[in-house]
């Protein structure tokens, strides 16, 4: 058995990577792919001396389960990513053996993405901007919350919702469940989300560059020589300087696209010098919740919450969307979204409509699974011509305009039908603000801010399922990738 992490996931092109590697056999080899139009093989390193690490003990005594919250220490080795390398999101395969066992071994194709024995990372430019206007941010906190550690042929179950640690906190800890970056466990939502996006983006020739939630959390210049953020996929957990710095970046005029959801719900506190986090959420620890209501939700007001409702920047907000039942991904509607304002810029070309010509409205994405399997909306009301607008009640900003709609009827009934996003909301709020609904809008606020409220846009998008998912996409991409054509002032008057 071969597992391994990164000392980080992010480096620039010349910088030593950090690779912490167990294995059983004597050696192993690294090969070194670039997720593109397609797995890149780019080089081979090693052979690096193996040396077996156990993971460490789970702190509650839980037979079988390793710590998700301590560093595993596994022994360290590096290489010098070349500095002609371009920006990318990287694959480490790690193989074990000797060399005529490593050359038995093939090459990893697209196929090849998900598994364990490999990991990823981030390589950023040197001179950041250089290769394109547009960043992504592979939302790595949210990824580790649900690395569960385990290896294959090993079920660890270790992560923030799998046998978690709570700390009580107290003398500069914060408090609630804690959470190693440093701990193995393979590849699996890069292979569902990214990879297929990233692929796309490269076939449509944009110059995108790449970061991931620490860089942002970080450095505070990271967004300035960018045009357009990118939130891709399931982007859950933020801390506050990641919030301070996208509020501040559409302050300024920057762009954002969130073609994600279930974005920015948990609050987390780096520690430990940003190789762990802490966040104080509702997840069981043995048969009991430890700290009742947990007070890292964004939303909520202190002192059951941040009071900093995530829709105030996103427009949209998972307490009202939701998520559907069964193994991940799960099964799910495919009606797509009922479009409204047809006219809008980012339906440029699709010829979709939206029922203002006598007819029904169009639904963006029927056919596919684009809906789901989480996905985000905004308090709405209907007005007498049967037009969705949002009602700003729970925080969404007055210009949020909505261009598809999908109501939520039946959801999820193990969370309480999700009335609200999440099971403990019923607690929180009395009643229900609007209908829950899945969410596609945009609004303005300095900058321009497109919201495709489900975390499955990308895989339908990159996959090329639906042609009017795959044009809005490119109208949202080459709009808002200019600070100087973003939106600025289109939206329609809703007392009309």
């Amino acid at each position: 058995m071969i597992e391994g992490y990164v000392d980080r996931e992010s480096v620039m092109a010349g910088e030593v990577l950090g690779l912490h590697v167990s294995t059983d056999a004597a050696e192993f080899r690294v090969r070194f792919h670039r997720l593109g139009r397609e797995l890149d093989f780019l080089a081979e390193s090693g052979p690096y001396p193996g040396a077996r690490r156990e993971p460490p003990p789970h702190p509650d005594g839980v037979a079988g389960h390793a710590s998700p919250a301590a560093d595993w220490a596994l022994p360290r080795q590096e290489f010098r990513i070349p500095e002609e390398w371009p920006p990318g999101i990287y694959l480490a395969h790690l193989v074990e053996g000797d060399e005529r066992q490593a050359r038995a071994v093939p090459l990893l194709d697209d196929s090849g993405i998900e598994g364990f024995g490999r990991e990823f990372f981030v390589v950023r430019p040197r001179r950041p901007g250089s290769h394109g206007r547009i960043l992504y941010k592979k939302s790595t906190f949210t990824r580790h919350a649900y690395n569960r550690s385990d290896a294959e042929g090993v079920v660890r179950e270790s992560s923030l919702y799998d046998h978690p640690v709570y700390q009580e906190g107290g003398d500069g800890e914060p408090r609630g469940h804690r959470l190693s970056l440093h701990r193995p466990g393979g590849v699996i939502d890069l292979a569902w989300w990214d990879a297929p996006f990233i692929a796309w983006l490269e076939r449509c020739g944009y110059g995108v560059e790449y970061c991931t939630d620490l860089d942002l959390h970080e450095d505070p210049g990271l967004l300035a020589p960018y045009d357009l953020l990118l939130s891709v996929g399931h982007d859950e957990y933020w801390s506050a300087a990641m919030r301070d710095r996208v509020a501040a970046h559409v302050a300024r005029g920057g762009n954002v696209a969130f073609l994600s959801a279930n974005t920015c719900w948990w609050r987390v506190h780096p520690v430990d010098g940003n190789t762990a986090f802490v966040s104080d959420t509702d997840h069981r620890v043995g048969d009991a919740y430890p700290h009742l209501p947990a007070t890292d939700l964004w939303w909520p007001a202190p002192p059951e919450g941040v009071g900093s409702p995530e829709n105030t920047l996103t427009g949209v907000s998972f307490r009202n969307g939701g998520m559907w039942p069964g193994e991940w991904p799960g099964d799910r509607p495919r009606e797509g979204y009922t479009v409204q304002h047809a006219d809008h810029w980012v339906f440029e070309g699709t010829g979709l409509r939206d029922g203002r010509d006598g007819g029904p409205a169009d639904r963006l994405g029927a056919g596919t699974a684009l809906i789901g399997y989480e996905c985000d909306g905004a308090a709405f009301a209907y007005d007498e011509r049967g037009t969705a607008w949002a009602s700003g009640v729970d925080g969404t900003p007055e210009s949020f305009l909505i261009l598809g709609l999908y109501l939520l009827d039946p959801v999820h009934e193990d969370f309480h039908q999700l009335k609200w996003g999440h099971w403990n909301c019923p607690e929180r709020e009395a009643s229900i603000t609007s209908p829950r609904a899945a969410t596609m809008g945009i609004h303005t606020a300095g900058g321009t801010v497109f919201t495709a409220g489900t975390v499955d846009w990308p895989v339908v998008c990159g996959r090329e399922l639906d042609a009017g998912v795959v044009r809005v996409t490119r109208n949202v991409l080459d709009r808002l990738g200019h600070r100087a054509t973003a939106d600025r002032g289109d939206l329609p008057d809703p007392t009309g």
